[in-house]
């Protein structure tokens, strides 16, 4: 295979998109924030975010990095079944949907998931799903902030560190100035602009190969990638799909976003952004397959997508490379922004009222004023935990089996008027602690499985132990 020069922008033009898109964003931070009159507005968008934007945003948090980055790292080593694997979370945004609904019903006044947690199952069950959020959640976060570095290093030589911290800056200030209303208007025009770019990365890889011959070379030079029976992939796609489930009905990312949209909007916005994502990791994973009927050398997996999608796009020149930049910019955007905001919630209400102050009436400013310290803390303990540079997927899928977890206490939670709580708590600590050891002895691809398998078993059985029927007016008196 033929090795191409990967920096196809000057380490000036890096400097300028940095520069312009930070200020923008921020600009549009300010100017969206200005609806963020009190704490509620700032946390939750004064609960009345329609349609339109509703699903912008969840789409566009929903396209990560990890959508743009690690699917084509799934179809270069699994192939067909790889980029299937990594479509399949979206299914979690779509079975979120009538759950939305039902949150919104039982909960019309709630702040965060842990809220939730806290009335439905007690104290000790409230600290270990906090816990198991707030790892997944940092760990989501470090994935985008390493992104971010090696997104700008990788297009324009302009080095790691730089690019990790002028990123994650940006995203802590427009969240700061304007809490919930920024992420939600930028995610927008992110998504917009995510979704044209896309487009015309895909259609520009057709005018250079067809699939038939991406086919015909696969076939010869790397059957396994088409056949189709490839073990490894076909769990993975079973993994990949509950890992999905776990990271959508667990994290304040979705529940804030619920608590935000008005209630017969939240269950359209979040099917329709389920339906919206599916095909992008299917077109990022396209991309990747390209490389090798293209001649294109992968010397750094992490970044597959944007080596293909550069090389393919060389006639454009300078314009190819703004142009990937834009996208992968946007969506590792989006999705730190929301992380920064959901997270600061989780420490703000849950922490800070909740567990510093025991649930003492806070004033508003105080809240808000704890909320901004909040979100300046997690952008610098990202920043400190990206500064290692893990590799993406090993950083990410670590945190699996913790959040396959709660998938089934948080069903029950919603639909089982009796649960038995401390068979929740059980399933939580031996979904996630099996899962983990499922990870390190057999792989990545099966820790979310067994973890949602184990944690199913237990969850189920406490359906069926003795336990107070509970009543959902009680979810309406915090």
């Amino acid at each position: 295979m033929t090795t191409h020069q990967s920096h196809v922008l000057t380490p000036q033009t890096g400097l300028w998109l940095l520069v312009i898109f930070g200020v923008l964003w921020v600009a549009l931070g300010m100017w969206w924030g200005r609806r963020a009159r009190d704490a509620e507005g700032f946390m939750l968008a004064g609960r009345n975010v329609g349609l339109a934007l509703g699903t912008a945003t969840a789409m566009a948090t929903w396209i990560t990095s990890n959508t743009t980055m690690l699917a084509p790292v799934f179809a270069l080593k699994q192939g067909v079944w790889g980029m299937l694997a990594y479509a399949t979370a979206s299914f979690g945004l779509m079975l979120f949907a009538p759950m939305a609904f039902r949150i919104h019903r039982l909960l019309p006044k709630g702040f965060t998931s842990g809220d939730f947690f806290r009335l439905r199952f007690g104290h000790t069950a409230w600290l270990l799903f906090l816990t198991i959020s707030l790892l997944y959640s940092m760990a989501w976060l470090v994935t985008m902030a390493i992104a971010g570095g090696e997104l700008v290093e990788a297009l324009s030589g302009i080095p790691y560190l730089t690019g990790l911290t002028v990123i994650l800056a940006v995203c802590i200030l427009y969240t700061l100035f304007g809490g919930l209303f920024a992420v939600i208007g930028t995610d927008f025009v992110q998504s917009l602009l995510i979704l044209a770019g896309i487009v015309i990365i895909g259609a520009t890889v057709l005018t250079q190969t067809t699939i038939p011959e991406m086919a015909g070379h696969l076939r010869v030079e790397q059957p396994e990638l088409i056949a189709l029976f490839m073990p490894v992939a076909l769990l993975a796609v079973f993994n990949n799909m509950f890992f999905g489930f776990g990271e959508v009905f667990h994290n304040n990312v979705w529940w804030s976003r619920v608590f935000a949209m008005r209630r017969r909007v939240a269950p359209k916005a979040f099917f329709l952004a389920g339906l919206l994502w599916f095909p992008i990791p299917i077109a990022a994973g396209f991309v990747a397959l390209s490389a090798g009927v293209l001649e294109i050398n992968i010397p750094q997996e992490n970044m597959t997508g944007p080596l293909v999608a550069s090389q393919v796009m060389a006639g454009a020149g300078t314009f190819a490379g703004i142009l990937i930049f834009v996208v992968l910019f946007c969506a590792i955007a989006s999705s730190i922004d929301s992380l920064l905001a959901a997270t600061s919630d989780l420490a703000t209400r849950d922490g800070y009222e909740k567990i510093v102050h025991r649930g003492r009436t806070l004033s508003d400013a105080r809240i808000r004023r704890f909320g901004k310290l909040a979100i300046a803390a997690i952008g610098l303990i990202a920043w400190l935990l990206a500064l290692p540079r893990w590799p993406l997927q090993h950083a990410l899928f670590l945190s699996g089996p913790l959040v396959a977890s709660v998938i089934w206490p948080v069903i029950a939670g919603l639909y089982w008027q009796k649960v038995n709580r401390g068979f929740i708590i059980v399933a939580m600590v031996l979904g996630s602690a099996t899962g983990l050891i499922a990870y390190f002895k057999i792989g990545w691809f099966t820790a979310s499985l067994v973890s949602v398998a184990v944690s199913m078993a237990i969850t189920v059985a406490g359906r069926f132990a003795p336990a107070p029927a509970f009543d959902w007016k009680h979810l309406q008196k915090d």
